[in-house]
């Protein structure tokens, strides 16, 4: 594939699978001028023959990652929630048509997109969310062990050193 190939290349869309990503590229004039599907160990190697343009992505699983890696390359990346993307969608749904819809829809202007996080806010995302599964399973545990406890008639307060201490 020669850079010249693609010039005019406009806008990508990249349907994001966990091993493969599929490819659909739309020229200035509208015109489909690239479908490929690619490994994601690829994706930095295929981008760089690409001349910079609009890359458009679904809001999902590593959005961010591949982002900021196609942004280091230059280009324009858009992450866009999928329920934008779905009024572009035509025919079946499958990654190609999926590409296709998220390639056209980056190229609309006033379309919302996801802000690209860094990876310190990711890591602290995740941070919170697991803290957040912690909290919710103990105070589940500690219902349960109340629920035990008062059909024995022993009633304990609702805090969690209440219950340490009546245990």
């Amino acid at each position: 594939m020669a850079k010249n190939d693609f010039d005019e290349l406009m806008s990508v869309g990249i349907d994001i699978g966990k091993d493969v990503f599929h490819l659909v590229g739309f020229d200035i004039d509208g015109q489909l001028v690239l479908r490929k599907k690619i490994k994601r160990l690829a994706l930095v190697a295929t981008f760089e023959q690409l001349p910079r343009c609009i890359v458009g992505m679904e809001a999902c699983l590593s959005a961010h990652f591949v982002s900021r890696t196609l942004r280091e390359l230059g280009f324009e990346p858009r992450i866009i929630p999928a329920i934008y993307v779905k009024p572009f969608n035509k025919g079946q749904k499958n990654d190609d048509n999926d590409a296709e819809a998220i390639a056209e829809a980056a190229l609309r202007p006033n379309l919302k997109t996801v802000s690209e996080k860094t990876q310190e806010q990711l890591d602290l995302q995740a941070l919170h969310r697991v803290r957040s599964r912690l909290v919710s399973r103990r105070t589940a545990a500690m219902n349960q062990i109340r629920a035990f406890l008062i059909e024995q008639g022993i009633t304990v307060r609702r805090s969690v050193a209440a219950l340490r201490n009546s245990l």
